[in-house]
């Protein structure tokens, strides 16, 4: 198989480095939180200048955008969670969990969950907005979460190499996975839920069997530098990659096979770390954004 690359567009706006990218409320649009303290939110349909929806005080590692409540909850380095109204872009509440890097925000149901730099895994009730409970399993930072509502699973990984796996009902640890030479940067399931992947600052991929005891399935010398990021395509047939090295790689995902490395010599890519990705519904455009402070959104065309 061969991958054609096309670099529809570059959206510039941030002053420092992009960490996080989220969808919004519809396929075009999504959210982005730089070390500005800005967050924009861009349209890959009209690709015209972002509109500036907050401006916090301190760097925006994590995103979260509660669909059904129409708002966005923002993890700031150093002053915890803030709750976003986007329509009116006003701050709705704030809860000052913690005062280290909130690296990762996810939800299930009505809890919000934080991965952050004091290696505390804390689980925040939405509707109280409140502190539900504190998991402290680690001395390094929490730096990436996954959730499994099939098996009723989230792993998280942290910088003391570990994957630890917890129950959704009752978050008690159920595994610890000695998974990586270094810290684990980013962990997704697999859309048949079947697999957790995980990417680490060890350069390496690995895929671990979630319906089998998280046996280690496969692993790849994926790239020369920490994988910062992993994303699957909307039909779940491809794995895409971002790295410390610069690059953007994409993957069969079944069988992990490279089918294209995009990067800024072949296609105009990024020049420095690439931190994040977000691929969309929106024409399944591949959207990448890194400590360059540019935001490219990418056509690829599978032949």
């Amino acid at each position: 198989m061969s991958v054609q690359v096309n670099k529809l567009h570059t959206f510039t706006g941030h002053t420092d480095s992009i960490y996080t990218l989220q969808a919004a409320d519809q396929p075009n649009l999504f959210f982005s939180g730089a070390g500005d303290g800005m967050i924009a939110l861009w349209d890959l349909q009209a690709r015209g200048d972002g509109e500036l929806i907050a401006r916090l005080p301190n760097s925006v590692y994590s995103l979260l955008h509660l669909h059904e409540q129409k708002q966005l909850i923002a993890g700031q380095n150093f002053s915890g969670l803030h709750l976003i109204d986007y329509k009116n872009k006003k701050e709705v509440a704030s809860l000052q969990v913690t005062s280290s890097a909130i690296f990762d925000i996810r939800n299930f149901g009505n809890d919000i969950i934080i991965a952050t730099g004091d290696g505390v895994v804390s689980v925040i009730d939405l509707e109280q907005w409140s502190l539900k409970k504190r998991m402290a399993h680690a001395e390094k930072s929490a730096r990436t979460i996954a959730i499994n509502p099939t098996a009723g699973e989230m792993a998280v990984g942290y910088s003391d190499n570990f994957i630890r796996i917890f129950s959704l009902d009752s978050y008690e640890l159920k595994h610890e996975i000695n998974a990586h030479q270094n810290s684990v940067f980013t962990l997704i399931y697999s859309p048949d839920w079947k697999q957790l992947l995980s990417g680490s600052r060890d350069a390496r991929l690995k895929v671990w069997n979630a319906d089998s005891g998280y046996s280690l399935h496969q692993e790849v010398a994926a790239h020369l530098f920490a994988i910062n990021h992993l994303t699957f395509s909307p039909d779940g047939k491809y794995l895409a990659s971002a790295s410390m090295d610069k690059s953007v790689k994409v993957w069969d995902a079944a069988t992990l096979q490279l089918l294209k490395v995009i990067d800024k010599g072949r296609h105009a890519g990024h020049g420095t770390s690439v931190n994040k990705l977000l691929w969309t519904s929106f024409n399944s455009q591949l959207i990448s954004a890194g400590d360059d402070r540019i935001i490219s959104a990418w056509d690829l065309l599978f032949l």
